[in-house]
């Protein structure tokens, strides 16, 4: 069996109540939801969060919260991964029922769609893989990056590679958060959600669909890309109205 789990915890320092905030007309939790369930992949789709107002929000919309996370793990200072691992011990403990597999689903990353998904766990399944980890490739060449020095300045900081045009440049890619698709034993025993010792490949997913919410700025984001490809957004030099 495949398990999807949806961590939202209820604090939220930047963005409070970021998790339930309406994004484009529903809870930004509904849009994971609705891709978990919409791909067809997992047995279950839950959501881990220590809130009852979260709960609500997503037992609403389709998700199961069998039960809420314990402070200790809702902390700033607790890890998803230690809060992933608590969960699945605590669900295959409540109902005698155990997981093949398992894949967290960060409600921050709305815009990964249910295809995202099914093509990850093609790829985790075809390849008998230990993980499948989502990526974007970088918006800019990460050759066009540097330290400054102490007192602001830019000494060094212009490589002769960063002089190559953009399109010239190889490419580099990023973790996005979107999707972490793996063996239930990995997960239980790893202390980070990406590591190099076990079998895993990469997911390459589309940077529109990589925003990752965390800030006000990110929301507007996330709102625009919604629009546009639903064809409401209002460019000069789109034909869209």
């Amino acid at each position: 069996m495949k398990l999807a789990v949806i961590p939202a915890r209820g604090g939220s320092k930047r963005l409070p109540g970021k998790n339930i905030m309406p994004l484009a007309g529903k809870p930004l939790i509904q849009w994971t939801i609705d891709a978990a369930l919409e791909s067809g992949v997992f047995d279950r789709v839950c959501v881990s969060t220590d809130c009852e107002t979260i709960a609500s929000v997503a037992r609403a919309g389709g998700a199961d919260v069998p039960f809420l996370r314990p402070d200790a793990l809702a902390s700033d200072t607790a890890t998803t991964a230690s809060a992933l691992a608590h969960f699945i011990q605590m669900l295959e403990q409540a109902e005698a029922c155990s997981f093949s597999h398992v894949c967290l689903l960060q409600p921050t990353s709305p815009l990964r769609t249910a295809e995202d998904i099914r093509e990850a766990e093609n790829l985790l399944m075809a390849d008998n893989l230990d993980a499948v980890v989502s990526v974007c490739e970088l918006e800019h060449p990460i050759q066009w990056c540097n330290r400054l020095g102490p007192d602001g300045s830019m000494k060094g900081f212009v490589t002769p590679a960063a002089n190559r045009r953009s399109q010239d440049q190889e490419p580099f890619y990023r973790l996005n958060g979107a999707i972490y698709f793996c063996r239930t034993s990995v997960a239980l025993k790893l202390e980070t959600l990406y590591s190099e010792d076990v079998r895993s490949r990469a997911w390459v997913m589309d940077q529109a669909h990589s925003v990752d919410i965390d800030t006000a700025l990110d929301f507007a984001i996330a709102e625009a890309v919604i629009g546009y490809e639903s064809g409401q957004w209002s460019g000069t030099d789109t034909g869209r109205v």
